[in-house]
């Protein structure tokens, strides 16, 4: 790898967000990154949007017992929740010239985040539909 102490005039100074997911997509821009040692955390991906739904109906079937219809949806909008970029600088290669020929999936976000809201990886939409007999 050269070194890129002759290039850090060409580094931006802010990192711009550029919003793209998948394998050949970047979320932010790749090159105000250089190998260094990094700081921890320094980078943050996709906000995370949730919205889940649910509807109940009483039913009202003598005077002390009551039905209720529950239908509930779990994600709603069905939003992808995207994962951390990877961050890995180091897996970047350069050109002489200090330019990058190959970013080795620096800066991609992959998968989803596994993890969202402790619901045991459950990104998907999901309904449930539930019957409660009340006396």
């Amino acid at each position: 790898m050269p070194d890129t102490t002759q290039f850090a005039d060409r580094v931006p100074g802010d990192v711009n967000i550029l919003g793209g997911t998948g394998p050949s997509a970047t979320w932010f821009d790749t090159s105000a990154f250089r190998p260094v040692t990094a700081v921890r955390d320094a980078l943050r991906g996709p906000g995370l949007v949730n919205l889940d739904f649910g509807l109940f109906r009483d039913f009202p079937v003598t005077e002390r017992v009551h039905v209720q219809f529950r239908g509930e949806a779990f994600n709603f909008t069905n939003t992808p929740h995207w994962g951390l970029p990877a961050a890995n600088v180091s897996s970047a290669t350069f050109r002489p010239d200090g330019t990058i020929s190959n970013l080795g999936g620096f800066g991609s976000i992959t998968s989803t985040d596994g993890s969202y809201l402790t619901r045991s990886g459950m990104d998907e939409r999901t309904f449930r539909l539930g019957l409660r007999v009340s006396f």
